[in-house]
């Protein structure tokens, strides 16, 4: 059973190459960056005992360096605007007062990070006193009001969309806890007063605002005295507050280079039931695999993105077709003409409704009936309304009475049955963990199961089967390394960090790649354990006995299999092809691209690499493993 490894992760109407595999617009975010530029920013601090002093307004840009950094990664489409207020000299929108908006040429105040607004922000604090300067801006005797300035010109900025098709935020870093603390009465209250108000038209729009605070070492920043009634905290948020602020914060500065994919809606469904009953589901891609991104052909000149367009000729007359081609069948020495529409129409088996046909208990689906990762269902009464209450009573039947839905999936590119299973909700410490609804997976047609005993099997035609001991020892090895609360998001691709930290030195002139760490090596001291070790030798001996040099591969009469041949012969002939090419000089001049992909798997295979995927990765995995 040979199966497409990209293909295993596609939805049946998703094409990588089509717009609804790529991360939508509408799901875009708006970023403003907020940065307190006041003096007392600039005061050094440690934050621990092995850290060299640095300020809080340092942090805070190296903060935002990073989230933009990988923010051009995580999510392409959004745009993000850097703002200082607290300022002497002023550039924003409204030409206010105390307020700067960080820029570059060639860019829009909101728009989406560029390589050159990065390496020119990562040396603003260098010129940040001579050409921008910092002042209060909260002073008493005025009615200057400089952070109810940046949350007017924030709020402007976030005009752009609306609140509906992308998500609008405010980040705000600051260490000064009480803003209006030198100023008395009446005055006070009405500033107080304007600037609450101002953030609350704000959030009225769909924006919302979130403070990183920065907290002195021997001083905790206090959200009560007035920024938790700007961003509405209350009772246990308030006291939560500060952890989960410290952790993100945290998070900015140590994100991962990953390509990140928002819950979406992948498709609706019109799931049949019967009598002519039907509802409308909606269905959700649960995992999606991480790839680099499509090579983008650029003009050698402007440097913008290239448009492919396809013209056809007439080959008697050399005139421009402007009718779209027709293909045609040859029948009965005649051809016959058919238009896209009419080929369209041919090739689709069914409509992509799903109906349902019974009901089987649980016991019936095996493990290796699910051959890529399943799709989750949940109702919708945008068009059919009652979905969700007739939704819910099958969930309960099915839950209640430990059986799965069985149902034909008309898909046009592979119509196929499907097992809908009821998953109930999980909670856990008031939050939920899992939510209700139904998985759907794709059931394999006979031909996608392979029989193992049919593969491995004796020359006697007996099948060889693990003893008991053997069985027991298994059991004990793998309960030493077991992980507790696994997770696949807690280990990176390593070839996709180094592939991206690779493109952020080109793209930002840097002269030393960024390290990156291989999470996916062993855990040699935690495999080095005695327990781990113990285990591990009884397993050994409980397969091979006292001679553990024996392979594996070797049959009852003393030969090698044919399995066993046909690799070794392999692996021979990759280790040949291998030495035909000086691999150091062609990774230095970049030439591996001009390799085909048989030749770059001689590599591979004979440095016992994993040999699958597209030609990109089989480069980077190359890389990887030399170390470039």
């Amino acid at each position: 059973m040979d199966l497409d490894p990209d293909d295993v992760f596609r939805d049946d109407e998703d094409d990588p190459d089509n717009e609804l595999y790529l991360e939508r617009e509408s799901t875009k975010e708006l970023l403003v960056y907020l940065v307190d530029a006041s003096p007392k920013m600039f005061s050094t601090t440690s934050l621990a005992a092995d850290q060299k002093d640095e300020t809080h307004f340092h942090i805070a840009l190296s903060c935002i360096s990073q989230s933009l950094k990988t923010r051009i990664i995580n999510s392409s489409y959004d745009e993000v605007a850097i703002c200082f207020f607290n300022t002497r000299e002023k550039k924003n929108l409204l030409d206010i007062n105390g307020v700067f908006i960080f820029n570059v040429a060639e860019r829009e105040f909101l728009d989406r990070p560029t390589a050159r607004l990065i390496k020119e922000f990562d040396c603003v604090e260098e010129r940040f006193t001579k050409e921008i300067g910092s002042q209060y801006g909260i002073v008493s005797g005025t009615r200057e009001n400089s952070l109810y300035n940046a949350l007017w010109v924030a709020q402007a900025l976030l005009r752009k969309g609306s609140a509906k098709t992308a998500d609008k935020r405010i980040l705000l870093f600051t260490n000064e806890d009480d803003p209006f603390g030198n100023i008395k009465g009446a005055t006070k209250i009405d500033m107080t007063r304007t600037t609450l108000q101002r953030a609350k038209d704000a959030q009225d729009l769909g924006i919302s605002i979130e403070i990183l605070p920065l907290s002195w070492p021997d001083e905790e920043f206090n959200v009560s005295l007035f920024y938790a009634d700007l961003i509405g905290l209350q009772g246990d948020d308030l006291a939560q507050f500060f952890p989960s602020t410290v952790e993100k914060l945290q998070d900015m500065k140590d994100q991962l280079r990953k390509r990140m994919f928002k819950k979406r809606i992948v498709k609706r469904i019109t799931f049949s039931i019967a009598n002519g009953l039907s509802i409308e589901l909606n269905s959700y891609a649960l995992i999606r695999p991480a790839l680099p991104g499509a090579i983008t052909w650029l003009d050698s000149v402007s440097n913008r993105p290239l448009k492919t367009e396809r013209s056809f000729l007439c080959s008697d007359t050399g005139a421009l077709l402007l009718e779209p081609p027709k293909r045609y069948q040859s029948y009965k020495n005649e051809n016959i003409t058919f238009s896209a529409e009419e080929l369209s129409e041919i090739k689709r088996v069914t409509t992509g409704n799903l109906h349902l046909l019974g009901f089987k208990p649980l016991s019936c689906l095996k493990d290796h009936h699910n051959l890529r990762p399943s799709t989750f269902v949940f109702p919708s009464d945008e068009e059919v309304i009652g979905s969700t209450c007739i939704f819910i009573a099958l969930h309960r039947s099915m839950l209640r009475l430990k059986r799965f839905a069985l149902a034909f999936y008309g898909s046009s590119s592979r119509p196929q049955l499907v097992a809908l299973i009821a998953q109930d909700e999980i909670i856990s410490h008031g939050g939920q963990i899992e939510p209700p609804g139904m998985h759907m997976i794709h059931l394999p047609y006979s031909e996608d199961i392979r029989h193992v005993e049919e593969v491995y099997s004796y020359s006697n035609g007996a099948t060889p089967k693990a003893t008991d001991d053997q069985i027991m020892k298994a059991a004990a090895l793998m309960k030493r390394i077991d992980f507790k609360d696994f997770s696949v998001c807690q280990f990176s691709n390593p070839a996709l960090q180094r592939h991206y930290a690779v493109l952020q030195a080109l793209a930002l002139e840097e002269l030393d790649i960024p390290e990156t760490n291989d999470e996916t090596l062993p855990d040699e001291e935690g495999m080095s354990r005695p327990r781990v070790v113990s285990a591990l030798e009884e397993f050994k001996l409980s397969v091979y006995g006292d001679n553990d040099d024996v392979e594996s591969e070797l049959v009852d009469n003393g030969k090698a299999s044919e399995t066993s041949k046909k690799r070794k012969a392999i692996a021979e002939n990759a280790v040949k092809e291998c030495a035909n090419f000086d691999w150091d000089d062609l990774a230095d001049s970049g030439k591996l691209k001009d390799l085909t992909v048989v030749e770059l798997k001689f590599y591979l295979t004979a440095h016992k690499l994993p040999v699958g995927g597209k030609k990109e990765a089989l480069i980077s995995r190359i890389l990887t493993h030399m170390g470039k």
